[in-house]
């Protein structure tokens, strides 16, 4: 009779402290790339949250019982909270290639091909490189990075303590500013490619002004842009993913 009580009060507590760790884990797993997508069910987002927190519930050490209902409840939205910030860091590496895409479509007048074929309105090189982008991410290991950082989070973010808002809005500046600077680097081929167009066409405007230089320099533009994507993407990815990887390594740096 004794040992069916200890283990019945063994799987309370496991089951309490899982239950803690699924949230902060799931917040994370939910906005993480290739797991957290709009186009994956719901209920698939949950078997992948609930695989996660198995990987990293047995490497979080054992929590203390909160006191009561309301630390309960100040525990759920401190983890949802820091299982949140972490997923959203993570997220913006996404945003990084979906900004670099929309700047490329811009710059080479390709902003409105099959722009809305996505959940997401963006253009055809920003979904062409999300897409590689995930796929390598994912072939490079995500989800054994993913984990890792997970499970490094409880040593830097302890369960029960409040996010401090000054080094989180600092923490949340620097990713966001790292990943608009990252964006404009990856789409600066492009950016380059276009202002030689503009100027050459501008030059020859100016030497025959009957020239419609417009439909002249059109499909040159188009074709110039698409060469360079294939050109380009393998570097494009390739400097994509080193970022990614250098953000496993060290989450918390500010340095641009």
């Amino acid at each position: 009779m004794q040992v069916a009580v200890e283990l019945l009060e063994y799987l309370q507590s496991g089951a309490w402290q899982g239950a803690i760790v699924f949230l902060r884990v799931a917040a994370t797993a939910s906005l993480l790339p290739a797991f957290g997508e709009q186009t994956i069910p719901m209920r698939l987002r949950l078997v992948i949250g609930v695989a996660f927190s198995v990987i990293v519930a047995p490497a979080v050490p054992p929590l203390e019982t909160p006191a009561g209902p309301a630390g309960f409840a100040a525990l759920a939205v401190s983890e949802t909270a820091i299982g949140l910030a972490l997923g959203i860091m993570v997220r913006m590496f996404v945003f990084t290639l979906q900004i670099a895409g929309s700047i490329a479509a811009q710059a080479t007048s390709l902003s409105q091909l099959l722009g809305g074929s996505v959940s997401e309105p963006v253009p055809a090189m920003g979904h062409l490189l999300v897409t590689g982008g995930l796929t390598l991410a994912v072939m490079f290991g995500l989800h054994i990075r993913a984990a890792e950082l997970m499970i490094g989070s409880y040593e830097v973010f302890p369960p029960g303590e409040i996010l401090p808002a000054g080094a989180l809005s600092e923490w949340g500046v620097a990713r966001i500013s790292y990943a608009f600077s990252l964006a404009f680097g990856l789409a600066t081929p492009f950016v380059i490619a276009a202002l030689v167009y503009n100027l050459t066409l501008g030059v020859i405007n100016r030497a025959m002004p009957q020239l419609m230089v417009a439909f002249v320099g059109a499909p040159v533009i188009t074709a110039g842009g698409l060469l360079l994507l294939m050109l380009g993407a393998p570097l494009i990815l390739a400097v994509w993913v080193e970022a990614m990887q250098g953000f496993f390594d060290n989450p918390l740096d500010l340095t641009p």
